[in-house]
């Protein structure tokens, strides 16, 4: 029954490599016994008919696909189960692509239950000598590469460089050269000059003084297409494509630049009303290819709105060219939006910190010794914050809803420096549940969250490390 499914459905496995690897070597074959069970931990479903299995945890861990959001075997499931099943896509690691494609499509199909629509396996990204391993000690940390580099350029090369079906590559060398060459050159060096010679040539007003040339049409026709190029690479789930789509406009504006020479038109004051109408055309394609950048490189979009002084554009509103409102002063202070680095200083500073000693972890505070009796008092449990808020008027303090077995006790904290209440709804935490209760700013508090405090001062909480009931005691 799958085997029919997915050769009816030939968008059902992508890509089509994955496709085939399972067919090929799962399906067709024969399926042989797979063992759900483990005898090497505790953690897990416990087999009723032998003490030493339990059921391991991605059994039931699909199931939650749909559990998730309201389905009951009752036949009493949720309106969103309704409304939202079945799953237009699973996206997924291809390291897992055999438990999606052939174990989950079965569950459902015995449950009677629709497929997702489509299952993507992406790729990996290796390091430049091959897959990311501690013990080669050549992985990248992603706030390493951000403390380089910055968050927007992190994001344009992890999603640049991660094709459609093939593993990508990531490096130092390699970033820098994207950086430099896509994103300080392409980008970056477009804005600035157009900023720069708006300001230079009509004191920062931008203005359509509607005197076109024959090369406009090319530009305009480039750039409204982009946005249909755009969607048709996101929808095939060709992300790279789609990135590379919107830097293709990018550089057909540099071109322009170059065929319609803005400084040799300055010259001639007869050409006035043409140079205005040039600069009008790149500022409004910018402003056209920023809209289209937002989902990708957000933080970017927005600088380049802001020297521009343009509005934000919906997709409804890039079917027109001309939306940039004409006589407009942009920023007077144009700002680098990525800056060339030096392949030879970045090497440098990366093996600096590698060199670097590591910080010494701050020395708790010696308190004075108890007894295992006076220890023994102190109870700890597991608990699940169900919902937090920020407590008035109270910079440092969160007030948090923590079921802790049969009972949800309110309990306040000095944590609002490292978490948002957002952040804090869903955690298990480890609780001190038989302090005495307390009012802290007129809300009584019935226990104590544990955290770890680091050489900054910033709170972590304890959190089990595997999933318990909240409840469960903490010897």
């Amino acid at each position: 029954r799958l085997i029919e499914h997915i050769n009816t459905h030939p968008e059902f496995i992508q890509p089509v490599s994955r496709k085939n690897e399972m067919m090929n070597n799962f399906l067709l074959p024969g399926l042989q016994d797979l063992c759900v069970s483990r005898t090497s931990f505790k953690w897990g479903i416990p087999v009723t008919f032998d003490e030493k299995h339990v059921i391991y945890v991605w059994l039931d861990a699909l199931t939650n696909y749909i559990t998730g959001i309201g389905y009951d075997c009752g036949g009493e499931s949720s309106g969103q189960f309704k409304k939202d099943w079945p799953a237009d896509l699973h996206l997924i690691g291809k390291d897992i692509i055999r438990f999606h494609t052939i174990y989950w499509p079965i569950f459902l199909m015995s449950l009677d239950l629709p497929l997702p629509k489509q299952i993507f396996g992406h790729p990996w990204l290796l390091q430049g000598d091959g897959k990311m391993s501690k013990s080669k000690g050549n992985v990248l940390y992603a706030d390493e590469l951000v403390d380089f580099f910055g968050v927007d350029a992190v994001r344009y090369f992890v999603l640049h460089e991660m094709p459609f079906e093939n593993d990508g590559v990531i490096t130092w060398e390699l970033m820098v050269e994207r950086l430099n060459s896509e994103l300080a050159n392409t980008l970056g060096n477009l804005v600035n000059r157009t900023v720069s010679m708006s300001n230079k040539y009509f004191g920062g007003i931008v203005t359509d003084a509607r005197a076109a040339e024959e090369v406009d049409e090319d530009l305009k026709k480039t750039v409204l297409a982009t946005l249909p190029n755009v969607t048709k690479k996101m929808e095939e789930l060709r992300v790279a494509d789609a990135l590379t789509e919107i830097f293709s406009m990018f550089k057909r504006c540099n071109k322009y630049i170059d065929e319609t020479m803005p400084w040799a038109l300055a010259k001639n004051s007869a050409k006035r009303d043409r140079l205005a109408t040039v600069l009008y055309n790149l500022v409004e394609s910018i402003c056209y290819g920023a809209a289209l950048l937002e989902p990708f490189m957000p933080s970017t979009a927005r600088k380049i709105r802001a020297q521009l002084n343009a509005k934000a554009r919906t997709i409804d509103e890039m079917d027109t060219f001309g939306l940039y409102e004409s006589g407009t002063r942009v920023t007077g202070t144009p700002e680098i939006l990525f800056a060339r680095l030096d392949i030879k200083k970045v090497l440098e500073e990366v093996e600096a910190k590698k060199a670097a000693p590591a910080k010494e972890a701050p020395e708790a505070e010696g308190k004075e010794t108890i007894t295992y009796d006076e220890f023994d008092k102190c109870q700890f449990q597991v608990g699940e914050i169900l919902s937090c808020e920020a407590v008035p008027k109270a910079d440092k303090l969160l007030c948090s809803q923590v079921k802790i077995g049969n009972q949800v006790r309110q309990i306040v904290s000095g944590i609002r420096g490292s978490y948002t209440p957002e952040e804090m709804a869903g955690k298990k935490v480890m609780v001190l549940t038989n302090l005495a209760p307390r009012k802290i700013r007129g809300l009584v508090s019935e226990g104590m969250l544990l955290c770890a405090e680091d050489e900054n001062g910033g709170l972590s909480l304890m959190t089990p490390e595997r999933p318990v009931p909240a409840g469960s005691g903490i010897s």
